[in-house]
């Protein structure tokens, strides 16, 4: 006669919970992606320009700020200014947001450098919740495109302007008004659309102020 605790356990509560737990911890993380990977290739297909992410300050003037410059930093043997809402008057400018620590600004300013060689056009930015010895040292080794460049310690002045990533930069007519706004970073492949919202912001600022 067979011992019956020599039987096989085939049920019992703890038998098939696991496998079901296993599968599902499989599953869950696949069906995110695709998902994620489905939205992506639907904004792709849609033809939007995934650094276009609409602002609520587009349209509106610039927050009213004053920041003190970079302690120590120079440009051609000159010390460079901080920044203020009254200096983005007058002229179309592009302000930059930035930081020693963000990667993909370091990939972005070799095209700042050019973009500072832009006839008509004013670049200045904003050093974004860093340290004044980092942004120092940042623009020391790589160049300073910047006629002017404030720094946000606290990141306060991110926060007035809408800024949640680095690198953001807005456009900005001669009326002070903020006209347009690229988040990520200029490449050799949007330069062309980034100097077209420069020639409409100049536009625009020159017919409101008639």
């Amino acid at each position: 006669m067979r011992d019956p605790g020599s039987e096989p356990v085939t049920g019992g509560p703890e038998a098939s919970p696991r496998p079901v737990r296993r599968s599902l911890l499989l599953v869950v993380p696949l069906v995110a992606f695709a998902v994620l990977a489905g939205l992506f290739f639907l904004r792709l297909r849609s033809g939007a320009d995934p650094a276009a992410i609409p602002s609520a300050m587009i349209g509106k003037p610039v927050p009213a700020f004053q920041l003190a410059g970079v302690p120590g930093l120079e440009a051609d043997g000159s010390p460079v200014p901080g920044l203020s809402s009254e200096d983005l008057r007058g002229g179309v400018t592009l302000l930059n947001f930035w930081a020693s620590w963000c990667a993909p600004c370091q990939v972005e300013h070799p095209m700042l450098m050019r973009l500072a060689k832009e006839p008509g056009l004013r670049l200045v930015g904003i050093d974004y919740k860093d340290a004044p010895e980092n942004g120092r040292r940042f623009l020391a080794r790589n160049g300073v495109p910047f006629g002017a460049v404030g720094l946000d310690a606290t990141g306060r002045v991110g926060i007035d302007f809408g800024v949640y990533g680095v690198p953001e930069t807005f456009v900005i007519g001669p009326d002070g008004i903020i006209r347009d706004k690229l988040v990520g970073i200029v490449t050799p492949e949007n330069l062309a659309s980034v100097l077209a919202k420069v020639r409409a912001a100049g536009k625009a600022g020159g017919q409101a102020a008639r």
